[in-house]
């Protein structure tokens, strides 16, 4: 059975031993976790301010719950059918480029922040006439919220989830560093807001990792079929964090000095 073939690494004991008592498997664990959060900080905002249309603080922070057990949910039904997709090189070559794009996409909205914000205002419009009308629901607003929260979570999740699978094909490794990057990304989301205000640096960043990861996959493709491995890929995520930090400072210190 294919379902069962897509899902039985996760109830391996074996895997979840062998990934829990690798340093090597945390190492890239890591790596997933500090791209969830640099990727998904603006989501976790977008997805605070869909609960400000309900009127107490408790049903804000349980809509935030139920969304958080939802996107758990849904990583681990994508994960398993990703690991099954990523075999085929056609796959490969799509998630690859569709990689590229988000990198490239992310660069020309730098160079030309107008167009980015006018299509930002557009949105912005669009959504604040919806809430405008006046519509009979079945569901109660709470409801209507969590629902909100999961759709949004299922969008946003799909870039990172293939992501992590050009970075690791074991699903215990991505659902495990998917799971505590959603955790920590929702809860000191103010704090990686606030650090990436004060390092702007580590957002352009975070999407040339992205680039980088779009041409691992490449390489893995036939003829090459080279494959980089995962500890290797983890140092060198985490090197260029550390020249990241290291460049703004020096910037930093450059500007005071003029």
């Amino acid at each position: 059975m294919a379902i069962i073939k897509m899902y039985a690494p996760f109830f391996s004991g074996s895997n979840w031993l062998h990934v829990l008592t690798s340093g090597k498997d945390w190492m890239v664990i890591l790596t997933l976790i500090l791209m969830e959060c640099l990727l998904s900080v603006d989501n976790a905002v977008v997805l605070a301010a869909q609960t400000k249309v309900l009127p107490t603080k408790k049903q804000q922070e349980k809509s935030l719950f139920y969304g958080l057990w939802g996107a758990y949910l849904f990583r681990f039904i994508v994960i398993g059918i990703g690991t099954y997709l990523i075999n085929f090189w056609e796959i490969k070559l799509a998630g690859s480029i569709y990689l590229f794009y988000l990198a490239w996409k992310f660069f020309y909205d730098e160079r030309h922040p107008q167009k980015a914000t006018a299509k930002a205002k557009n949105a912005q419009v669009k959504i604040a006439h919806e809430q405008k009308k006046k519509k009979k629901h079945w569901l109660s607003l709470f409801w209507r919220t969590v629902i909100s929260i999961e759709a949004m979570d299922i969008v946003f999740s799909i870039d990172s989830v293939l992501a992590a699978l050009a970075v690791s094909n074991n699903p215990v490794i991505v659902l495990i560093g998917g799971m505590i990057g959603i955790l920590c990304m929702r809860g000191v989301a103010e704090i990686i807001i606030k650090l990436m205000d004060i390092i702007p640096e580590l957002q352009p960043m975070a999407y040339v990792l992205i680039a980088i990861i779009a041409l691992k996959l490449l390489l893995s493709l036939p003829p090459l079929n080279f494959e980089l491995p995962n500890t290797v890929f983890a140092i060198i995520v985490f090197s260029i964090l550390g020249i990241t930090i290291i460049f703004h400072f020096l910037r930093a210190k450059h500007k005071s000095s003029n």
